[in-house]
């Protein structure tokens, strides 16, 4: 779904409005204006114009509809960022609203409360409303009326909402429990998971069965709502897997070669023969590590070869412009992959060194290969031509949000924070271990 057209902001929230809130928007001004013509008496209505104000009823009721949406959006954000979670948008959309976050709270009750604010805003509107509507039809029948559907609305917007199965807020509050009862984020998810799946089918049945016995919108809707149920629960299946691979397969199952061995006795004509032999390579150039009789002495890049003349490339050897191996960020090659990702992201490398058990330099690893071990490890295999885009961009494929994936795994404590001392010990080993 697209981000859709930004109105303004509430509390720093961007609200967004997609194209299809303006589908939904005239069915239900459709919808309403039926039942208005139904339900309210002719004689509360003007002698002229009667239709023309049960079509304006209709369209301030669907508006007041969506602003008790964007209410119960509001209540999830706002409990959001009492959680330090960011907000990004709540958009309002075809099924109703959603709120984008960056991460899930870090905590189970953190999480509850979050997903129990919209329902609980909903039930507060809705009561609120049913309690205000004798005095509203006081003041006027049509009031009355459209007082009592909001009413109505809000309490069933609350009690859909608490249905035990994601992605709806009762999902949410079901993951939440299992979670804080079983210590696990990933056993709350596949709960929830498993009941939003069977509600998603609940939904597609019943929509078909209304159908056909000439339910017509009715059952229509039902099929929609199911069928992005099924959708929202493959997400978090998809989620589920990415997680999985990212804590079973270790830096070695996603490692490259992207580096190339000089000696330190060699002429930086040397060196610039080495790059003008060396095919363009797609994406950032190998790294050149030096050795000097078999022991790792650092690396060296173009520097020196754009500093100095021509006429010095011959008499200056590549060990007088050496830097230390350790500027080089480093990953242990049994480190399993999450920490890759992290790492990357941590120091906004290009690509990691990778450092066997020894300490020694082993190969190297980068976005686009991760994404690759990845997609392998959940049965993709990327085309050629994607895979070279992604190399040149220094992207995962495919657009892969892994970083998220891993903020959300450290956030929710289902891995530890990863450090950069082992690997930095290692990284100072190599510089005297024999290749």
């Amino acid at each position: 779904m697209g981000e859709g057209w930004q109105l303004f902001k509430i509390r720093g929230i961007p609200l967004r409005i997609h194209p299809s809130w303006f589908v939904i928007l005239a069915v239900a001004t459709l919808a309403f204006q039926q039942y208005y013509s139904l339900n309210i008496d002719a004689a509360d209505l003007p002698d002229s114009g009667g239709n023309a104000v049960l079509w304006a009823l209709g369209l301030a009721t669907a508006v007041l509809l969506f602003v008790s949406v964007l209410l119960h959006e509001l209540g999830h954000s706002l409990v959001a960022i009492s959680q330090g979670v960011k907000v990004r948008s709540i958009t309002l959309f075809l099924l109703g609203g959603v709120a984008s976050v960056e991460r899930e709270s870090s905590t189970a009750i953190g999480a509850l409360l979050v997903a129990a604010a919209g329902p609980a805003v909903s039930l507060v509107l809705g009561v609120g409303l049913l309690a205000s509507t004798h005095g509203a039809a006081h003041l006027s029948p049509l009031l009355g009326a459209m007082v009592r559907e909001l009413g109505t609305l809000n309490l069933i917007l609350a009690l859909f909402n608490l249905l035990p199965g994601l992605p709806l807020d009762g999902g949410l509050i079901v993951k939440a429990l299992v979670w804080q009862l079983s210590g696990s984020q990933r056993r709350g998810v596949e709960v929830a998971n498993a009941s939003g799946r069977l509600l998603a089918y609940l939904a597609i049945a019943m929509g078909t069965l209304v159908l056909l016995r000439g339910g017509g919108l009715g059952g229509a809707w039902l099929i929609l709502l199911g069928w992005f149920g099924l959708g929202a629960v493959r997400n978090q299946q998809q989620l589920l897997s990415l997680q999985s691979a990212l804590t079973s397969l270790r830096v070695r199952d996603a490692a490259g070669r992207r580096f190339r061995v000089l000696e330190a006795s060699d002429s930086l004509r040397q060196l610039s023969y080495s790059r003008i032999k060396e095919p363009s390579p797609v994406g950032p150039a190998d790294w050149l590590l030096v050795c000097d009789q078999g022991r790792w002495q650092g690396l060296i890049d173009d520097s020196a070869l754009q500093d100095l003349p021509v006429q010095r490339w011959d008499h200056d050897r590549v060990g007088d412009h050496l830097k230390p191996l350790d500027t080089l960020t480093a990953i242990a090659d049994d480190a399993p992959l999450w920490q890759a990702v992290q790492r990357l992201e941590d120091h906004n490398s290009d690509r990691l060194l990778v450092l066997s058990p020894a300490g020694l330099p082993s190969g190297t690893i980068d976005r686009p290969g991760l994404g690759e071990a990845v997609l392998a490890k959940l049965g993709m295999k990327l085309p050629a031509p994607l895979l070279e885009t992604a190399r040149r961009h220094n992207t995962y494929p495919l657009g892969l949000a892994l970083p998220q994936v891993v903020r959300s795994m450290l956030a929710s404590g289902e891995v530890a924070e990863a450090t950069d001392t082992a690997t930095d010990a290692a990284a100072g080993s190599a510089a005297s271990t024999r290749p």
